[in-house]
């Protein structure tokens, strides 16, 4: 029974992706939850279906009431297989159906729906730009992936379950109250739209101040989460206190923002209890005033006490059921303004795939400067033969890790072009045009994954034998034998941390090559490939990472000199300008900036900042 009520939607059900989503609230609503849209209906159906139950039950004890004030014998002559039946639907069918209603609720609408939205909005989030993910916090945007489908799955739940139930209760105690005696829902329809103004007041106030809530908690998540990020700089700078303080700010701010919203409730409550007493005062007191005057049974009164004293416990309950319908809808709004984004880099409609023959990279008038005028390149043109060797160098800013994300189109370039093989990489697939780029990077985080996992990042469908051979190429196999993570794994199964943090740069470094090696793609990137490492081990690797670049396409940035002096061409680039080319010999023999850079680098490093 429960598999089958769980199983009635699937949340990974193939749907039509949109690189521009629904920017306001209801028609993102509305978006995700059309695989739901029959399982809505029928949840509707049964809600009013036990809402009405519940009041017809309340008339029916009214009844109850009426006929034992008669001759007991004669009740059970004349109403005994009456109440009999009335035994067996409040035993049997009553729990079959208030069953199925809480069925559909907790085991169908609950998990999918929150589980479709996170699946859905993960999967928008990761085809965001790099640019994209540089302008926010990662930890921000974990949080609203993390509480945005939370939130609105409550808020579905609230739908059903309190929403369309009360509408269907105060529809059927008005009908009872008004079959008793007409003038007995003259008390509740002035409580209602007190209870509407109530309800109006609270709303307008709730979803704001939720949202604000929201945005100060995903606030603070960005900051706890960025602080443990960066932990060795915290504490190699003993910045300790500043963190402290940088996050208290947040946190103040979120304590603030949660008293703005709880005031809201309180003077709800008290406004309801107050309310509350209106209603039973008026309705109860005018039945017994009926009642008194000849024009009303006792079971009239009975029914009518009754369903007063049931919407005195619900109306708090709705209320509090409303309000928290929009504020989770507070936080499906603020956790929009993520995951709703559209996509800013995206592929040409129908783009084939990157048709990769020989190698050679064009680029023709290329400029970006990030939108800021200035910085980045300016007007490059360059032509790069298949298999050549290009070694790239240039004082910070000059324009060289612009060149590298422009070529893997992590950016759209500002004007100009990029050609690979005479194909516009903007015409061609994103994926198709990296999976033909290795690139090891400066940086070499990891995936807090396995070693393996890690490797074979690079080159999923490889064999335990290949993946080994290319850790052995890239001196990193011995190493990795040796390493044990807390929960006991080893070697290649040992995890390597949060970014790889339990490895040592050099040996990231090491892992990064090894997975590059596995890759065997025909175009390689290396920025500062490496520059973690120490000279004994670049010196045993570097037979490899020549290996590495026969028959390849090669781009290396390198600020160690000795490591691109045996490139076949060197270029030199400085404000987005190639200002010198050529060999490294013929480079010195010109006595230019490059000459400068190689005079004054000290142990093979390039001192960029001095040859100013």
């Amino acid at each position: 029974m429960f598999r089958f009520f769980e199983n009635l939607v699937d949340p990974y059900c193939d749907y039509p992706e949109t690189d521009q989503p629904p920017q306001r609230l209801w028609p993102f609503m509305r978006a995700y939850s059309v695989p739901f849209r029959a399982v809505f209906i029928l949840a509707a159906v049964m809600s009013l279906v036990v809402a009405s139950i519940e009041v017809g039950l309340i008339y029916y004890m009214g009844r109850v009431v009426d006929l034992l004030s008669g001759d007991p014998a004669q009740v059970w002559q004349l109403h005994g297989t009456e109440l009999i039946l009335l035994a067996l639907f409040i035993l049997l069918l009553r729990p079959a159906l208030q069953l199925m209603d809480v069925l559909l609720l907790n085991n169908t609408i609950l998990p999918n729906f929150g589980t479709l939205i996170r699946w859905r909005a993960h999967k928008h989030v990761l085809r965001q730009s790099v640019g994209w993910f540089e302008n926010d916090f990662a930890g921000r945007i974990a949080n609203r992936i993390m509480q945005t489908p939370p939130a609105a799955g409550e808020a579905v739940f609230q739908v059903f379950d309190a929403i369309t139930f009360s509408l269907a209760y105060m529809i059927g105690a008005g009908v009872l109250l008004w079959s008793a005696d007409p003038r007995l829902i003259l008390p509740l329809l002035g409580w209602l739209v007190l209870y509407a103004l109530l309800i109006r007041w609270t709303v307008k106030r709730v979803g704001p101040a939720s949202q604000a809530a929201s945005d100060a908690r995903s606030t603070v998540t960005g900051r706890v989460v960025d602080s443990y990020s960066n932990i060795h700089s915290v504490k190699m700078f003993a910045h300790h206190n500043h963190e402290l303080t940088f996050a208290r700010e947040a946190i103040e701010n979120t304590r603030k923002t949660f008293q703005v919203e709880m005031r809201i409730y309180t003077i709800m409550d008290a406004v309801l209890v107050f309310l509350n007493g209106l209603l039973i005062v008026g309705v109860v007191g005018w039945a017994i005033s009926l009642w008194m005057q000849g024009a009303a049974s006792v079971g009239i009164v009975a029914a009518a006490t009754a369903l007063t004293l049931r919407l005195n416990a619900m109306t708090g309950w709705i209320m509090w059921a409303l309000t928290s319908f929009f504020r989770q809808l507070g936080v499906v709004a603020e956790g929009m303004e993520t995951i709703a984004q559209p996509i800013d880099l995206v592929d040409a409609a129908n783009a084939p795939a990157l048709q990769l023959e020989n190698g050679q990279i064009e680029l023709q008038n290329l400029s970006h400067h990030y939108g800021r005028g200035a910085g980045g390149l300016d007007q490059l043109n360059l032509t790069i033969k298949p298999g050549e060797k290009i070694g790239l160098i240039g004082r910070s800013g000059a324009g060289k890790s612009t060149l590298v994300k422009l070529l893997l189109r992590f950016y759209d370039a500002e004007s100009g072009q990029i050609l690979i093989d005479r194909q516009d990489i903007r015409a061609v697939t994103q994926d198709s045009l990296r999976s033909h780029i290795g690139m090891v990077q400066q940086d070499s985080s990891l995936l807090h994954r396995s070693v393996r996992d890690n490797l074979l990042y690079g080159r999923p469908d490889a064999s335990e034998a290949q993946m080994i051979a290319a850790a052995k190429q890239a001196e990193a196999h011995d190493f990795i034998l040796d390493l044990q993570d807390p929960q006991g794994r080893t070697g290649y199964d040992a995890h390597v941390g949060e970014r790889g943090v339990k490895l040592s740069g050099g040996q990231r470094q090491r892992v990064t090559l090894a997975r590059v090696i596995l890759k065997d793609a025909p175009i390689l990137l290396l920025d500062e490939a490496t520059s973690a490492l120490d000279s004994e081990v670049e010196a045993a690797i570097q037979d490899t990472l020549y290996g590495m670049m026969e028959g390849k396409t090669v781009i290396a940035i390198a600020h160690r000199l000795s490591t691109i002096a045996q490139m076949d061409r060197i270029l030199v680039l400085d404000g987005g300008h190639i200002v010198e080319e050529g060999s490294h010999l013929e480079l010195l023999d010109a006595k230019g900036l490059y000459a400068q850079f190689w005079a004054r680098q000290s142990g093979g490093f390039l001192n960029a900042e001095a040859a100013e």
